[in-house]
C-alpha cells in the first residue's frame, strides 16, 4: 500500500463545513419521528427512496426536490427519506465505487475531495428540501463525517456479518437497518440486530468507545442468492410470517421490518418494485403480526427508468442498478398512501 496522505478528522472537516442550528434541529426533529414510527409510536408508513448511487449532486437534488412537493401530498400516512447512497459495495471489487471515491465518476478517485463533496451534498439537500437522507455505512470508520446530518443508516448485505459495523451501529443515535445476507441466512442478520442493540466497549478511530446500544437497529429484507448463482426473493407472505415469529422468539426491542423491493427481492428486475410493495401491502392486510413488523419500503428510484453506462450523462439516470423513473416512482408513492 502506499500512503499517499493523511486526511482531517471528521471533526475538522465538520468546523470547515458546518451545518446551522436550526439545520441540527431538523436532522434530530426527524430522527425522533422515526424512531417513534420504529417503535410503534407513530402510524406513518418509511419510504427509503432514490438512486441505487448518487453520482451527480445537481440531479440528486432536483429528484429529491420533487420528493419534497409529493411529501406534502402523503405527510399524514407517509414519511419519506431519501436515499443518498455515496459509497457503492461491489461484489468483485471492481467498479464505479460511489461519490466518496469519486466525485466524478469520469475521473481517478480523490479520498479527501469525494469527503467534502459526499457531506455538501447532503448539506444541500438538508437545505433545500429540509429533508435528512439515508446512506450505506460501508466504512464504520467514515461515518462520522456525516453523523450530524444523516436521518437513516443501512448496513449491507455484505457487511452485516462484520464485528465492526456491528458495533458502531451499536452507537448510533439514529434508526439502523441491517440487511439480510446474500446467503439469505435470517439468523446472520438476527445476530446483528442483537449486537447493535446491546452496548459495547471497543476501538473507533484510534480511541476506547463505549456505546449504550442501538434500539432502532431492525431488519431489512433484500432477497438472497441461492448456490446456483439465482435470486431468490424473501417479501413473500411467509418470509414476513416467519420473520415476524422470529422477532417474537428473540425479546428485541421494536420488532421492524424494511422490504427492499429491489436487488434480489426483484432479480434486479426495476419495474418488478411496483408489483412487489402491493403484494407486500396485501399481506400487511391479512395478518396483524405482519402488519405491525413491516415498517416501511426501500425503493430504488431515479429521474429516468434504467441504467445507463458511465459516461452516457443522461440527467438523472441511474450509472449502477437500474430503478424506476420519476412518473412511475411519483405514481406508487400516490399508490401506496391509498393502500395504507
Amino acid at each position: 500500500m502506499l500512503f499517499e496522505r493523511q486526511l482531517p478528522i471528521p471533526q475538522e472537516v465538520k468546523e470547515r463545513y458546518p451545518i446551522t442550528y436550526e439545520q441540527s434541529e431538523l436532522v434530530a426533529s426527524r430522527a425522533l419521528a422515526l424512531k417513534d414510527i420504529f417503535a410503534g409510536k407513530s402510524d406513518q408508513f418509511i419510504l427509503i427512496i432514490g438512486p441505487c448511487s448518487a453520482d451527480n449532486e445537481d440531479s440528486v437534488i432536483d429528484y429529491i426536490s420533487r420528493l419534497r412537493t409529493v411529501q406534502e401530498k402523503v405527510a399524514d400516512k407517509i414519511f419519506i427519506v431519501p436515499r443518498i447512497y455515496t459509497n457503492k459495495p461491489r461484489t468483485t471489487g471492481d467498479g464505479y465505487k460511489g461519490m466518496l471515491h469519486q466525485p466524478n465518476p469520469n475521473e481517478k478517485p480523490d479520498m479527501y475531495r469525494g469527503i467534502v463533496t459526499i457531506r455538501e451534498l447532503h448539506m444541500r439537500a438538508l437545505r433545500e428540501t429540509g429533508f435528512s437522507c439515508a446512506d450505506e455505512m460501508l466504512y464504520p470508520e467514515n461515518y462520522q463525517y456525516l453523523s450530524d446530518v444523516l436521518g437513516y443508516v443501512a448496513i449491507g448485505a455484505r457487511s452485516v456479518e462484520n464485528q465492526q459495523h456491528r458495533l458502531v451501529s451499536s452507537g448510533l443515535d439514529i434508526p439502523v437497518g441491517m440487511k439480510n445476507p446474500t446467503s439469505g441466512d435470517i439468523s446472520v442478520m438476527m445476530n446483528a440486530i442483537t449486537a447493535a442493540q446491546h452496548k459495547h466497549t471497543f476501538i473507533y478511530r484510534n480511541w476506547e468507545v463505549h456505546s449504550d446500544g442501538n434500539p432502532y437497529a431492525h431488519a431489512i429484507l433484500r432477497g438472497y442468492v441461492n448456490r446456483h448463482g439465482q435470486s431468490m426473493p424473501n417479501y413473500h407472505y411467509e418470509d414476513l410470517v416467519h420473520l415476524a415469529q422470529t422477532y417474537a422468539e428473540s425479546g428485541l426491542a421494536n420488532p421492524a421490518v424494511i422490504v427492499d423491493t429491489n436487488h434480489a427481492n426483484s432479480g434486479k428486475k426495476y419495474l418488478e418494485q411496483i408489483r412487489i410493495a402491493k403484494e407486500v401491502l396485501h399481506s400487511c392486510r391479512l395478518d396483524a403480526d405482519v402488519k405491525r413488523l413491516v415498517r416501511g419500503f426501500m425503493i430504488e428510484s431515479y429521474i429516468e427508468d434504467g441504467a445507463q453506462k458511465i459516461g452516457e450523462c443522461v440527467w438523472g439516470k441511474s450509472i449502477t442498478d437500474p430503478c424506476l423513473g420519476w412518473e412511475k416512482t411519483e405514481r406508487l408513492i400516490y399508490d401506496i398512501a391509498d393502500l395504507l
